[in-house]
């Protein structure tokens, strides 16, 4: 049995959704928190202002979606379908989520708050932390290799857990690459 199919399509303050693929939308003020979002596929669509906090995501599709301004507490993007998925985060709240495992490449997160996110093992190969804060989100065998990290605050990062070959950081924020050493910078 084939999927419902929506395209082109406005959502304004809903708090539930059929299941479906869904292309070329948009959900605005929308309350998706505790909602069960698994098997659905959203291609090239944008989540303005919503809520999708622990929603479950199994095998959930993430194709070019942008989320601007969301709250998305305790998220499990590890669970998600791996197949074309491509994420932007811009202004939103992401504390607690998980990433474990997840490719990311290439990934934009602005003005995120970031809290205490799993990244173990994670492929971050290009991503840019642009003013996010990272507040004791974990990387352990990570590929941050030519991340940008210059404008974060807040992060700790082993050079000798992860792959940060060509990534950058500014000169006045490396005491997050230096404090796993226990080493007084003063």
């Amino acid at each position: 049995m084939t999927q419902p199919y929506f395209t082109d399509q406005s959502f304004v303050r809903i708090n539930s959704l059929n299941q479906g693929t869904y292309e070329h939308c948009e959900f605005m003020g929308c309350d998706f928190s505790n909602l069960d979002l698994s098997a659905f596929v959203f291609s090239d669509c944008r989540f303005n202002d919503c809520n999708l906090s622990m929603a479950k995501l199994n095998n959930t599709g993430f194709k070019d979606v942008n989320f601007t301004t969301c709250k998305l507490l305790g998220l499990r993007f590890d669970d998600c379908n791996a197949f074309g998925f491509a994420v932007t985060f811009d202004t939103c709240i992401l504390n607690h989520c998980s990433f474990y495992k997840t490719k990311l490449t290439n990934t934009r997160f602005t003005q995120c708050q970031v809290h205490e996110v799993e990244f173990t093992e994670a492929d971050l190969h290009s991503a840019i932390f642009d003013a996010c804060d990272l507040h004791f989100s974990t990387f352990e065998r990570t590929n941050l290799e030519k991340a940008d990290f210059r404008t974060a605050v807040n992060f700790s990062i082993n050079p000798t857990l992860n792959r940060i070959k060509n990534a950058k950081f500014s000169h006045d924020r490396l005491a997050g690459l230096l404090d796993s050493f226990s080493i007084v910078i003063e």
